[in-house]
């Protein structure tokens, strides 16, 4: 059944996959490891049957290979009838430069299938989101390989079953609401997520109702991190926000650095009135559990949990 926003505007699911399935992985953003790639590649082929291009391993500078290519890449993965799910194979940055292209396109013309990814992926869940799409805020291939097995193993679930996810739990509260509230989770890369302002992207976080904002982040200082924040509010891109959660900042902060990234998160969003809860286990660290962007969910701080309403796939 297809989700919908607060305006009543339907959110489409993907098709459930089945093991064996045909998936497609791309290199939108920017190039990737060989030994990295190879490792996450044969994890992904215990499960499904994967698909790549031939320029998969392409670099250009920061890119992984010209515009061209890239987006071709992705009309491809999007486009093919027997290509089930499309997996990114690394973040990086390079995404937004794809979009423009794809913009024009009406919502019967994107296909119906799970894109899985972080971090510069953060520009494609948004995208999506514009046409009220569900997707996968997820591990890319590059980083599958070094996941524990209990990470796949989400991952597997989301894409296979039509059934909400586990909660998580064990959550922080970093600001003085303590009020349980539902909206509908969108977000994933900061730094990625305020470039958005300003851009037909920005609409995924405001025409979509009440919003459960996800954030994550990577070694950004925290006067970044503040910067970042305070451009999303002053844009109105927070305007809808009722709720955060918090995955990895992958930040650590020496004796002398005051106040700490976390803390700069809990002010900032905490300034808004909402519950912000941290210690989502997503990001660029260790784990990587993957959670759908577009569905409702519940927040609950004084339970410490993000309660998943609906499946991802149908």
């Amino acid at each position: 059944m297809a989700a919908k926003t607060s305006q009543g505007k339907p959110w489409r699911k993907p098709k459930a996959l089945s093991p064996l399935d045909s998936v497609a992985v791309i290199a939108p953003s920017g190039p990737v490891s060989s030994s990295r790639l190879t490792n996450g590649l044969s994890v992904l082929a215990e499960r499904y049957r994967v698909v790549q291009s031939d320029g998969l391993l392409e670099q250009r500078g920061f890119l992984a290979g010209d515009d061209g290519r890239r987006l071709a890449e992705l009309r491809w993965a999007l486009s093919d009838p027997h290509i089930h799910a499309v997996f990114c194979a690394r973040g990086g940055h390079g995404a937004l430069r794809l979009v423009s292209p794809l913009l024009a396109a009406s919502s019967e013309e994107l296909p119906h299938r799970p894109l899985v990814g972080f971090s510069d992926v953060t520009v494609l869940h948004a995208l999506l989101a514009v046409h009220q799409r569900v997707t996968i805020h997820g591990p890319v291939i590059a980083q599958l390989g070094e996941l524990p097995v209990s990470d796949r193993e989400v991952l597997w679930a989301l894409l296979e079953s039509t059934q909400p996810p586990p909660p998580v739990t064990g959550l922080i509260s970093l600001s003085g609401n303590l009020r349980a509230t539902s909206g509908r989770l969108l977000g994933g890369n900061l730094e990625v997520l305020s470039r958005l302002c300003g851009t037909p992207l920005q609409a995924s976080m405001i025409d979509s109702g009440p919003v459960v904002l996800l954030v994550e982040e990577v070694t950004e200082a925290p006067y970044r991190i503040d910067r970042a924040l305070t451009h999303l509010r002053q844009a109105g891109a927070l305007d809808r926000v009722v709720a955060a959660v918090v995955g990895d900042l992958m930040r650590r902060e020496g004796p002398q650095e005051h106040p700490s990234a976390l803390e700069v998160i809990g002010e900032r969003l905490g300034s808004l009135g909402i519950p912000v809860l941290a210690g989502v286990p997503l990001g660029h660290g260790s784990r990587n559990r993957a959670v759908p962007l577009g569905v409702q969910v519940h927040v609950s701080p004084r339970h410490g949990s993000l309660e998943f309403l609906e499946a991802a796939v149908e």
